[in-house]
């Protein structure tokens, strides 16, 4: 019998990491190249004076309607203003003097953010205390 003179194979267990190594350094060095270019996307929000508490009391209603009409709800009766200022007139006959009662603003979705916004921040310059904005719950929750 012939006896090969070959070496008996063995299992490598060795991982050559070096061509790893390679590409993270590539990568690190791209990120770092690219993350100083990145600007974040600035927004123009409308500003208001302060933001709010939690409303708890029967409020008075303002709706803000698709079309932009504003009408003033308080226990069924409901009265139609022309601009927000003669909303706050409204809004100040019905509240008097010195009452906590909180105002609460509905707007249809098709209004625009600007307009729901000026409308708040008029009840705010009146230093109208509370003022805050109702919602809808979603259905699917």
């Amino acid at each position: 019998m012939a006896r090969s003179s070959r070496r008996p194979r063995r299992s490598m267990n060795q991982i050559n990491v070096v061509p790893y190594i390679d590409v993270m350094l590539v990568l690190l060095v791209i990120f770092m190249v690219t993350t100083p270019m990145m600007q974040p996307g600035v927004v123009n929000l409308p500003s208001v004076a302060k933001s709010d508490h939690e409303i708890n009391a029967e409020p008075l209603r303002v709706e803000i309607g698709a079309d932009g009409g504003i009408k003033l709800s308080d226990k069924g009766k409901s009265e139609s203003a022309a601009d927000a200022k003669a909303l706050v007139a409204l809004v100040q006959g019905k509240l008097g003097t010195g009452s906590d009662r909180p105002v609460v603003i509905a707007a249809d979705k098709a209004v625009r953010y600007e307009a729901v916004i000026n409308v708040m921040d008029a009840l705010k310059q009146a230093q109208i205390a509370r003022v805050g904005l109702m919602v809808q719950p979603s259905a699917g929750k």
